[in-house]
C-alpha cells in the first residue's frame, strides 16, 4: 500500500496515446494491472471500452449509505517517448524523485488516488468512492466522457500535477481551420491568378492584432490567447497556389464560449472579403472544450483545504484538463495533485515528497467528504 511503488509498476508499463504517436500502446495493458490491483483490493471494477484498445476503468467501493459519493479522476495514457533522456519505462529513483515518462503527468496523481481509496475505506464511510482511470486525457478526453455516461458523484477531485497548490480554475479551446480561397495559374500570368497564401497574409496579420485586443481578464487565469498552428498551401514554385489552409487555436477564459470566438473570426473575415480583393475564405470549428472555475465555497474545495492543514496556494493552469467535463456534467470539482516536472519533455520527475503527501491528504480529504 505504498504508492511509491505502485508508483513504479505503472512507469513500467508503456502507455502512449495511439492517437497522438501513431502505433502507441494505448492504455489496455495500464489498464489491465490496474483491474487486478483494484480486485486485489476487494474493489467492485468497472471497464469502459467504447473504443476498441482504448480501455478506461471505474474502481468502487460502495458506501453503507446515506453519504456523499466522491469520485477521483486520473488518466492513465502518456504523451509519446521519441527524444526522452534515458529509458522512460525504467522508473529511476535520484535525489528524493522518481523519474520516467508519466511520472509527473501524472501516472503519480493516479498511484495517490488509488492509494488512497484503499486506506480511506478499509472501515466502512457512508458515500461511494469512485476512482476513475481514464483513458485518452492527452488527445481528445473520451475516456472521461464515457465514464461521464455511467457514471456521476457528488464531487471530484481530479489528481493532475498542481505542485500541491489548490487549483480553481483552467482555461478552455477551441480550434478552426480557415480555408483562403486563391485560383492556380502559371506563375508568369498572374493577371489569371490569385495567390491564396498572400491572402492569407492578411488573415494572419489580423489574426495577431485580435490576439493583442484580447482584453477581457479572468482574476487568476489573465486574458484568452489565440495562435496560428499550422499553415499549408501551393503546389509548386511555378503555380500561384489556389488554396491555404490554417489551422488556429483560441484558448478561452470563463464566459468566452465557442460561438462568442467564432463570431470573432467571422468579423474578421467579413471585414476582409469586404476590404481586400479577391479575398474569400471559409471558417469550419473543430475540437471544443470549456474553460473551467470551481465555486471555492463548494463542499469539496472547502473539505480538501481543511485535510491540507495549512493555508492553501489557490492558482489556475493555462491548459487544459478533465475537470472541465466534470463540471459540465455536473459535478462540483477541483484539481490538486504532486509536485515535480517535465510533463511532454525529454527529462520527466516526481517528486516523491510530495507523492507522499498527496496520498495523505486525498485519504483525510476521501474521510472527511464520504464519511
Amino acid at each position: 500500500m505504498n504508492p511509491r511503488d505502485l508508483l513504479a509498476e505503472l512507469i513500467a508499463i508503456d502507455s502512449v496515446n495511439p492517437d497522438l504517436v501513431p502505433g502507441g500502446n494505448g492504455e489496455t495493458a495500464i489498464a489491465d494491472h490496474c483491474t487486478d490491483w483494484f480486485r486485489h483490493n476487494n474493489f467492485e471494477v468497472h471497464r469502459l471500452e467504447q473504443r476498441r484498445g482504448r480501455p478506461s476503468l471505474v474502481a468502487v467501493r460502495r458506501g453503507t449509505g446515506g453519504g456523499k459519493s466522491l469520485m477521483l479522476n486520473g488518466h492513465i495514457d502518456t504523451v509519446g517517448t521519441s527524444g526522452y533522456d534515458g529509458d522512460p519505462f525504467a522508473p529511476e529513483i535520484k535525489d528524493g524523485r522518481m523519474f520516467g515518462r508519466g511520472a509527473f503527468d501524472m501516472k503519480s496523481g493516479v498511484a495517490a488516488m488509488m492509494v488512497a481509496a484503499t486506506k480511506a475505506t478499509e472501515h466502512p464511510l457512508r458515500g461511494d468512492v469512485i476512482v476513475a482511470c481514464v483513458a485518452d486525457e492527452e488527445h481528445g478526453s473520451f475516456g472521461t466522457e464515457e465514464v461521464l455516461t455511467r457514471f456521476t458523484a457528488d464531487a471530484a477531485i481530479v489528481t493532475e500535477p498542481s505542485h500541491l497548490e489548490v487549483t480553481l480554475a483552467h482555461k478552455g479551446f477551441v480550434w478552426f481551420d480557415v480555408e483562403i480561397e486563391g485560383k492556380a495559374a502559371h506563375g508568369s500570368r498572374p493577371e489569371l491568378g490569385v495567390d491564396a497564401i498572400a491572402k492569407a497574409g492578411h488573415f494572419l496579420v489580423a489574426l495577431e492584432q485580435l490576439g493583442q485586443d484580447l482584453t477581457t481578464r479572468h482574476h487568476l487565469l489573465g486574458t484568452g490567447t489565440v495562435h496560428a498552428s499550422l499553415i499549408s498551401g501551393g503546389e509548386e514554385a511555378s503555380t500561384y497556389p489556389p488554396s491555404c489552409r490554417i489551422t488556429l487555436e483560441r484558448r478561452t477564459i470563463p464566459g468566452e464560449t465557442p460561438d462568442v470566438v467564432e463570431n470573432e473570426l467571422r468579423k474578421i473575415l467579413d471585414h476582409l472579403t469586404a476590404t481586400v480583393p479577391d479575398f474569400r475564405a471559409t471558417l469550419t470549428r473543430g475540437l471544443a472544450r470549456d474553460p473551467f472555475e470551481a465555486d471555492p465555497d463548494a463542499e469539496i474545495v472547502r473539505t480538501l483545504i481543511a485535510g491540507l492543514g495549512e493555508p492553501p496556494v489557490i492558482r489556475a493552469e493555462p491548459f487544459w484538463t478533465d475537470c472541465a467535463l466534470l463540471d459540465r456534467a455536473g459535478i462540483p470539482c477541483l484539481l490538486f495533485g504532486v509536485d515535480g516536472a517535465g510533463a511532454h519533455a525529454a527529462t520527466e520527475y516526481v517528486d516523491l515528497a510530495s507523492l507522499d503527501r498527496l496520498t495523505d491528504v486525498l485519504t483525510r480529504t476521501i474521510t472527511g467528504f464520504c464519511g
